[in-house]
């Protein structure tokens, strides 16, 4: 059974799930346009993680960073390789988008590769789907030709 459940990146045995994605990132594009965060920063002030399991075993995770503008930034969605197809990286972004609705949030942004970057198309797909809009660059990040900005304006929770 799938479950997303608050936990520790640092965990044993959420750590490689968290370094995966760290490899991943590196290898998609040039380290100045790389804002993957580790499991120090995943642990940050203002950051909630969650990861996905199927029972035990973890299969990905994703992360929250609150923004002074009232939006927060998704941050380090990943599936591991061995669970990809099955709609994971969905259930773990709608998820996102329900926590964050939940808890007052205007607005979901996200930092991802552009499409200079292959890597990251089915992403980019991925947000597209689901009514991620392309935008300037968000909070904290300048403009770069690797990077592509998404938001998804939150309806206020009834």
């Amino acid at each position: 059974m799938i479950e997303i459940r608050q936990a520790d990146p640092g965990a044993e045995n959420l750590r490689p799930v968290v370094e995966d994605h760290l490899a991943h990132s590196q290898s998609a594009g040039p380290d100045d346009s790389n804002h993957t965060m580790g499991v120090d920063g995943l642990r940050g002030a203002g950051i909630q993680f969650w990861a996905l399991f199927d029972d035990e075993t973890p299969l990905g995770c994703g992360a929250l960073k609150q923004l002074p503008d009232g939006s927060a930034e998704v941050k380090s969605v990943h599936i591991i390789e061995a669970a990809r197809g099955r709609g994971l990286a969905r259930q773990m972004m709608a998820f996102l988008a329900q926590t964050a609705q939940a808890e007052g949030v205007n607005a979901l942004v996200l930092e991802t590769g552009s499409d200079l970057l292959p890597a990251y198309d089915s992403a980019r797909n991925l947000y597209e789907k689901l009514g991620y809009r392309y935008c300037e660059p968000i909070y904290g990040y300048d403009d770069d030709l690797n990077s592509a900005f998404m938001r998804l304006d939150l309806a206020p929770e009834r």
